[in-house]
């Protein structure tokens, strides 16, 4: 029996939409699955060196690894009205040449804060660690993100709200593209295609049993929120449009790719349904 490890971030979204394979209620002929829970930026590093064979990453560092990596359709997080937040202590001012905690170098806020804010000085820091920062002066804001954006200090205050930056760039109301999974282009294709179907299930399965669910993982420990923020929380990044990519999700994601593109981040411009995984395939080889 096959082996297959899956790499997902520590935030409640990720948990969710992974665990009905962990408590078994959907499983794979012939494999078994373990998991890694790791922070987003170093789940992007580890994608960049080709580490993981499925494996979480920002959308916004697609296009680094586009060769090596083909984009899932499932299990991805956006932003519809909310997203991260670029905080700060109350009453304070930022100058344009402020000094902000961003979660990685290759996540997509911090892609676009740094086309916003070009002069903002930038340090980036473990996403766990930048609310107390900004407290504690080491920095003069900080962009938060997962759960941390439900849960702040009431000594912070939102300065913009990372949706509002990407309405602006955008220039469409098109659905914030935080985060999804990536698939190594070294599995054989009716193996990822079998994954991804099963990754597919397995959200859905989430989506039906989401109360039963919740509850398993609040009582387990495996989530940082009480009951109440974790329903909160799941209705913003692991819903219904999680389960599969939809028209618009997808000309969201390449709308990121364009302006990644026009701001020196990537070296060409991509749709991203290029670089999926021919499901069609299947069809094929049964005809």
């Amino acid at each position: 029996m096959k082996k297959t490890l899956i790499a997902h971030s520590p935030d409640a979204d990720d948990i969710f939409m992974y665990y009905a394979i962990k408590f078994g209620w959907v499983d794979m002929k012939d494999t078994k699955f373990d998991n890694i829970a790791l922070d987003i930026q170093t789940l992007n590093e580890k994608a960049l060196k080709g580490e993981y064979e499925i494996v979480a990453i920002s959308f916004a560092l697609y296009p680094h690894i586009r060769e090596d990596y083909a984009p899932l359709r499932t299990a991805v997080s956006f932003g519809e009205g909310y997203g991260p937040k670029v905080i700060k202590k109350k009453g304070t001012i930022l100058k344009p040449n402020f000094k902000v905690a961003l979660s990685g170098e290759h996540t997509t806020n911090a892609m676009l804060f740094r086309i916003k804010f070009p002069k903002a000085r930038i340090t980036y820091m473990n996403f766990l660690d930048i609310e107390q920062a900004v407290l504690d002066g080491v920095v003069d804001a900080g962009v938060l993100i997962h759960e941390s954006i439900l849960t702040y200090d009431d000594k912070l205050e939102v300065e913009i709200e990372m949706w509002d930056i990407w309405q602006e760039l955008a220039g469409k109301d098109l659905p914030l593209p935080l985060g999804g999974m990536a698939i190594s282009r070294s599995i054989p294709l009716n193996k990822a295609i079998e994954y991804e179907k099963t990754l597919t299930k397995a959200v859905d399965v989430a989506r039906k049993h989401k109360d039963k669910l919740s509850q398993m993982l609040i009582e387990r420990n495996l989530v940082r929120i009480d009951a109440p923020t974790l329903d909160k929380y799941l209705e913003l990044y692991a819903n219904d449009q999680s389960i599969e990519l939809s028209e618009i999700q997808y000309k969201a994601i390449d709308k990121l790719f364009e302006l990644g593109y026009k701001n020196g981040f990537y070296d060409s411009s991509i749709n991203v349904q290029d670089y999926m995984i021919p499901t069609e395939y299947e069809e094929l080889r049964k005809g």
